[in-house]
C-alpha cells in the first residue's frame, strides 16, 4: 500500500511540475500574442500596456504579432486544428493577425513607435504539453 501511495504522489508531483513550467510560458504567449479586438492602429498602445519588449531588456521588440482570436481557438492548434511544421505546429486554418513593426530602430521603452499591418495568414506556433508557448511566424497561404 505504501509503495502504491508513494508512486501516486510521485506521479502527481511530476504532472504538477510539468504544468507549473508550462503555465508561465503559456501566460506570456497570451500576453504577447492574443488579442481578439486588435487593430493595426493600436500597436503602440497595446505593446506599451502589455510591457512587451526584447527578452530581459527595455529595448523595443522589432516585431510583434497579435492573433485576432480566442485562447481556446489558438490552443486547439496544438491539437486537432494543427499539423506538424518542423519543430512547430502550423494552423490548418488562416487567422486574422496584426503585425506590429518597429519604426524607430534602437529605441527603448517607452519611446517605441510601431506601424501595424493586418493580414490573413496561417500561423506556426510551438506547443508544449498541449499549450502554445511561442509564436514562430505567419505563413502565406493560397486558396485552392
Amino acid at each position: 500500500m505504501r509503495i502504491q501511495l508513494a508512486c501516486l504522489l510521485l506521479l502527481f508531483a511530476s504532472v504538477h511540475c510539468q504544468d507549473a513550467s508550462v503555465s508561465p510560458r503559456y501566460r506570456k504567449f497570451i500576453d504577447q500574442h492574443i488579442n481578439g479586438q486588435m487593430s493595426a492602429t493600436r500597436c503602440e498602445a497595446e505593446i506599451r500596456s502589455r510591457g512587451i519588449s526584447k527578452t530581459n531588456s527595455n529595448e523595443c521588440k522589432e516585431t510583434n504579432t497579435f492573433i485576432r482570436a480566442t485562447t481556446k481557438i489558438i490552443r486547439s492548434i496544438c491539437g486537432q486544428a494543427g499539423e506538424p511544421y518542423g519543430e512547430m505546429t502550423k494552423s490548418l486554418q488562416p487567422f486574422d493577425i496584426v503585425v506590429c513593426t518597429l519604426k524607430n530602430q534602437d529605441a527603448r521603452q517607452p519611446r517605441c513607435q510601431y506601424r501595424g499591418r493586418s493580414f490573413t495568414r496561417r500561423i506556426a506556433i510551438k506547443c508544449e504539453q498541449g499549450f502554445p508557448v511561442h509564436f514562430d511566424r505567419d505563413i502565406v497561404y493560397f486558396d485552392q
